[in-house]
């Protein structure tokens, strides 16, 4: 750790580039994730969820609430703990905008 000078960066990505959970690693950021691979599993996609816990870069993301989810570059929630079906829906709905 340095006293002085600049940060050194903490955070690596990991997962899925596509589908990211943002957060601090809490149990509702977990429950985030579950919801997520959840949904994944229905829609036929890899089940594969990276995480950003640095909040530096989740506040770069323009993310004020935690936990958030990400799907492909697009923050479709923040601040609330999605259900499968939440997920579901908003992952299919991104992914048809993009």
């Amino acid at each position: 750790m340095k006293l002085f000078g600049k940060k050194e960066p903490v955070q690596k990505e990991t997962g899925n580039e596509a589908i990211k959970v943002l957060g601090g690693g809490c149990a509702n950021c977990h429950a985030l994730e579950d919801a997520a691979k959840a949904a994944l599993e229905e829609l036929g996609l890899p089940q594969e969820v990276g995480h950003i816990t640095d909040f530096a870069q989740i506040a770069a993301c323009g993310v004020m609430q935690t936990p958030a989810l990400m799907v492909d570059g697009q923050v479709v929630s923040s601040g609330r703990v999605l259900t499968k079906e939440e997920a579901k829906t908003l992952i299919e709905k991104a992914r048809a905008q993009a």
